[in-house]
């Protein structure tokens, strides 16, 4: 069976809701991507099999494809959006890696974007045109039927806090961690991120981080819920932002004379009950694991999508995860969380962290809305 490698992983710099990207399109945001991946190589463009791309929030219309038109890409290139929520970046990813296995292509980009900034607004059709009631507008779709009681993101993360027993100290002292390790590893995270311009110049950081962010000043916010432990401070931003990753089949890379960064190994994606949405990696990361024969000793380094403190810290415990050896570098709770493109946000990191920190076994892993959770192994090259 083929292998499928990742020879490079980038994402923009992750601008605020509303904030330094609120006038750009989802388009605009992988185009810069698009560019800098294509340029490793002169032969890389013409030969893409497909760009697959993650998207929750956006307008339809197939993004993957727009997006590649935008940046001039060939036109038999043909593209495909996916929407697995927010694990949409990183099920792309792995589709890209399954396409190459099964022999179907050997060059693709992947990952995701999200404009939660320009997302537009839903509305209900009306029954009938004489309604008494005008029709309402909503943020979101729908994450489970009216049975499920369709919890919110915020609701399922105190749930897990709740059940879990997962305290606000803790969580506090989590985001905090995450902004202070960003900010020691400035120079290192630097390397995934491509400029993008905006308001006529060239943006290069993310927008959210904040330094000397201590547990203390996070524990003088006010919960969301009564009596709850959630806040403003140890939840993530929502954010808009792209990444995009250079899969290849391993042969091919080594024909045109470029150095994979890691080996894709497997994938699992789980569902649990979409009140505790959380705590979804763990299973997927348990069947992963047991498929391969690997342990939780084994995984050298995590990325663990941020989006909130309770759930990556209930998720550790669930699987015996030494948090030394997550997030070393920060994750969400600084940066922030482009929904669709956080899933390829987490490669791009662990390409960093096998680049300054190398490992053998690495894994990625996102919980998603409406009760699932996705994780990814990947290995070093040999």
């Amino acid at each position: 069976m083929p292998e499928a490698v990742i020879i490079e992983a980038k994402h923009t710099p992750i601008g605020r809701y509303g904030g330094m990207f609120k006038h750009l399109e989802p388009e605009d945001l992988l185009k810069p991507l698009i560019h800098e991946l294509t340029n490793l190589h002169a032969n890389i463009a013409n030969h893409i099999d497909d760009v697959i791309i993650g998207n929750t929030v956006g307008n339809g219309g197939n993004i993957a494809r727009k997006a590649l038109l935008h940046a001039n890409l060939p036109q038999h290139i043909p593209g495909m959006t996916i929407d697995r929520q927010c694990g949409s970046g990183l099920e792309a990813v792995n589709l890209a890696c399954r396409l190459i296995q099964s022999g179907a292509g050997e060059i693709y980009l992947a990952g995701g974007v999200e404009s939660v900034s320009r997302a537009p607004w839903k509305i209900q059709k009306p029954q009938s045109l004489y309604e008494k009631n005008p029709p309402e507008i909503y943020e979101r779709a729908p994450f489970t039927p009216d049975n499920y009681g369709d919890p919110s993101m915020l609701e399922a993360a105190e749930n897990v806090a709740q059940m879990y027993h997962i305290s606000r100290e803790h969580q506090d002292e989590w985001a905090a961690r995450s902004h202070a390790r960003y900010h020691a590893h400035q120079t290192e995270i630097a390397r995934e991120i491509v400029p993008v311009k905006a308001h006529g110049q060239w943006i290069e950081a993310d927008e959210s981080p904040k330094q000397n962010m201590t547990a203390q000043r996070l524990g003088k916010l006010r919960s969301i819920f009564p009596e709850g432990t959630v806040t403003v401070g140890n939840a993530c931003p929502k954010s808009d932002g792209a990444a995009l990753v250079l899969v290849m089949a391993k042969d091919k890379a080594w024909a045109l004379g470029l150095l994979p960064k890691l080996c894709f190994v497997d994938s699992e994606v789980s569902g649990v009950n979409p009140k505790v949405l959380g705590v979804g990696p763990v299973p997927a990361a348990e069947h992963a694991l047991e498929r391969q024969g690997w342990s939780v000793s084994d995984i050298d380094y995590t990325a663990f999508n941020e989006a909130f403190s309770s759930q990556v810290l209930a998720s550790m415990d669930l699987l015996s995860l030494p948090p030394e050896k997550v997030n070393p570098y920060g994750g969400a709770l600084a940066e922030g969380h482009p929904y669709g493109a956080s899933g390829a946000n987490l490669i791009a990191r662990l390409v960093t962290i096998q680049t300054y920190n190398p490992g053998n076994k690495l894994m990625a892993a996102i919980g998603i809305g409406g009760g699932m959770g996705i994780a990814s192994l990947y290995e070093r090259v040999e």
